[in-house]
Formats: C-alpha cells, structure tokens, sequence
C-alpha cells in the first residue's frame, strides 16, 4: 500500500524557537504526526529544517534532523521530476509537505504534486495551519461567501491597472471580493495602484503578517486610502508579507 501525503502548513512568519511558541497557530496533532515523518517535500530544505527544529521543541523527531530526507520542490523544478519525488510514498513510506510560509499546494508549486498523488492512488490529508488568504477574508469585513484569489498582478504599471480595473468590474458584477498578494518590498506600490485604478467607494483592505504579533489588518475606502497616503500615514507594510483585498 502506498503511504500517506500529509500537507502540513507552516508558519506565517518568524516563531519564537521557545517550548510551546508553535501552539498557537499549529495543533498539537500536527506537529506530532510531522514529528513521525522521516521524508519531506518543501520549497527549501534549510528553511524546512529550521522548522522541523521548532517542532522537535515540543514534540521529539522520530529521527535525528540530520538524517531526515527533505527534497526540494520549487518553481524551478521540472515536471518530469515530480514522480521521482513520490518513489517513497508509493514505496509505502508516510510523507510531509511543506510550503515557506502557511499552507502547501495554494499559491505555491506543491499543488502540482498533489495532483500526481492523486493519480498514483496516495491518500492525501490536509492538516489544519495558518492561510493568510482565509485570515485576510476572515478580518476584512468584506464579502466572505464569493471570493477569489488572482495572485501576483502585472509589473507593468499600465497592464497592473487594466487588470486592477478588470477585477473591480467582476467584484462589482459578482459581488465578489477579489484578494492578490505582491512581492513584500513593493506592497507601497501596490496599494498605490489600487487608490488610483479603484472607485472612491470601493473598500480595500491591507492586512499585513497575519497571525504575528505585528500583525494589521485594515479596511478602508479606495477613497480614505488615497487620503491617508497624501498624509503620509502608509500602512507598516514595507517587505512585510500582505493581502490585499478589496469589493466595489
């Protein structure tokens, strides 16, 4: 019988390497069946380790960290590799999936994956963790029962506003609350786009290190935004992890 993929989420941003520092945004059950696993799949292994070494804090690895196989899996990963990365699930051994940051396979190469376990006959188990997407929905006041996620939007200040505009129009149309994400350092940008590409009414919220003690969450009209920045009063948000959602 092929072994089980387990998703397990990581943290949204740095934890406190202290006895009990996870348990407020991972479960006890998960960190224990992480603790069980002796084969994973991350983004980076230097940064998985760094989280596995918080997990043995609380809960004791069933194997030494050195000699726990992490291969990588990126956005420079080829197709024709990911089998391979399945050889010891289909061999029987239980496997773990980590992505960066909060949950694998949502904006992030692991789905592809999941996917092909699928098709090979592994169970796949989701485990409960921190979604700065649910988080950033949950928090903004905004519509929560029609919502899509459209990633990283265009680089290009013309094609960003066009698609900003295009989204405004589908979330006025559907009701619909439309969230992104963009690299941290230009999140200024970002939020400057939207003032300027959105209606005056239409509501933007900035939420920034989601389930960190420096977390923001804040939601105000395209209008308010626009003022706040004339002011000088930006959000906290430079090279720090942010959703940004808005609802026309």
């Amino acid at each position: 019988m092929p072994g089980t993929l387990y998703l397990i989420p990581n943290t949204l941003g740095p934890t406190d390497a202290v006895p009990g520092a996870l348990s407020h945004v991972l479960p006890g059950q998960v960190q224990a069946i992480t603790s069980q696993l002796g084969y994973f799949v991350a983004e980076n292994a230097k940064t998985a380790r760094a989280f596995l070494k918080l997990v043995a804090i609380d809960h004791p690895l069933i194997q030494p960290l050195q000699d726990i196989r992490i291969a990588e899996l990126n956005v420079n990963t080829p197709a024709s590799a990911l089998a391979q990365l399945l050889e010891p699930l289909l061999a029987g051994e239980d496997a773990g999936l980590v992505s960066e940051a909060g949950v694998p396979a949502v904006a992030d190469p692991g789905a592809d994956l999941v996917r092909l376990a699928h098709a090979h006959g592994i169970t796949v188990r989701p485990l409960v963790g921190p979604s700065s997407l649910l988080l950033a929905v949950m928090s903004s006041g905004l519509n929560g029962q029609s919502f899509a996620f459209n990633g990283y939007l265009p680089t290009d200040a013309a094609a960003r506003t066009k698609r900003i505009r295009e989204l405004e129009a589908r979330s006025r149309s559907e009701k619909q609350t439309q969230l992104l994400i963009e690299t941290p350092y230009r999140n200024g940008q970002m939020l400057e786009a939207l003032v300027a590409s959105c209606q005056p009414g239409t509501l933007v919220c900035v939420a920034t290190d989601l389930s960190l003690p420096s977390e923001s969450v804040r939601t105000l009209t395209a209008a308010k935004w626009k003022a706040q920045l004339a002011a000088g009063k930006a959000p906290d948000f430079h090279k720090k992890p942010t959703v940004f959602l808005f609802l026309a």
